[in-house]
């Protein structure tokens, strides 16, 4: 399968805001620096920007695959990917956070969404409509039914859960269903838009291209990054709060 080079690239610059976002999450966890990043509208508005630009990028992707013609055992595959890291994020949120884990993460989330956005990319232009109803539910409904662990991975809920990342599908899902709308109809009508100069046998030189296809490479390892950043910034951490006999 050919690849759009400046999805990749959004993605690759989203990696690196996160990172950066996380880096400055463990800094304050650390007791490093006074931060709080569950209410200081400076940090909360950066996580949904970062999670928005995922989640487009991630319709994106399934435009593409679909239009590409990728089998469902492909997908399967790379959703099994998706779903054993949600696990993995669980499973180790939980011993670092035992009271607040991760239980329905931007991971978790996602391996729901791309099965409904495979199954509904066929709505085309009505994937637009479906995501502005998506986004703007959770505004007008809401209900103590959706607030329990069982279900507020939905996103009806009356407050937000204890946990240190939450990603339901409402009103998430919407954002994906853009990016699958928006991608289908590049696809069409602006191709050109989502392969720059570098994506080809003769890339152009000079900085800006560069640049792009740098990012574009780290977006196409975007799960691996993902998983394996926050462990070596803890560990690293952890390191030199040891050495310099700092204490948490």
């Amino acid at each position: 399968m050919s690849r759009f080079d400046r999805i990749d690239a959004l993605r690759g610059l989203a990696l690196l805001w996160m990172a950066a976002f996380h880096f400055c999450f463990d800094l304050s966890n650390f007791r490093l620096t006074a931060s709080n990043f569950y209410a200081d509208p400076f940090w909360t508005t950066q996580r949904t920007c970062i999670l928005s630009t995922f989640l487009l990028c991630a319709g994106a992707g399934q435009a593409v695959a679909t239009a590409q013609g990728q089998s469902w055992s492909r997908f399967w595959r790379r959703w099994a990917q998706v779903a054993g890291c949600a696990v993995l994020v669980s499973a180790g949120s939980a011993l670092m956070f035992p009271e607040s884990y991760i239980y329905f993460g931007v991971l978790h989330g996602m391996a729901v969404m791309l099965i409904l956005a495979r199954l509904l990319s066929p709505l085309g232009a009505g994937l637009w409509l479906l995501g502005a109803v998506a986004v703007a539910l959770p505004h007008f409904v809401s209900d103590p039914w959706f607030d329990t662990r069982w279900t507020n991975w939905i996103g009806l809920v009356t407050h937000k859960p204890i946990t240190e990342d939450h990603v339901p599908l409402l009103p998430w899902f919407g954002v994906m269903c853009w990016g699958l709308a928006g991608t289908q109809w590049l696809m069409k009508a602006r191709p050109h838009w989502l392969r720059s100069a570098t994506c080809g046998d003769n890339p152009a030189q000079g900085f800006t291209p560069r640049v792009t296809r740098s990012l574009s490479l780290l977006g196409q390892w975007s799960l691996s990054f993902y998983m394996l950043h926050q462990p070596i910034f803890i560990g690293a951490l952890t390191a030199w709060m040891s050495l310099s006999g700092r204490s948490t």
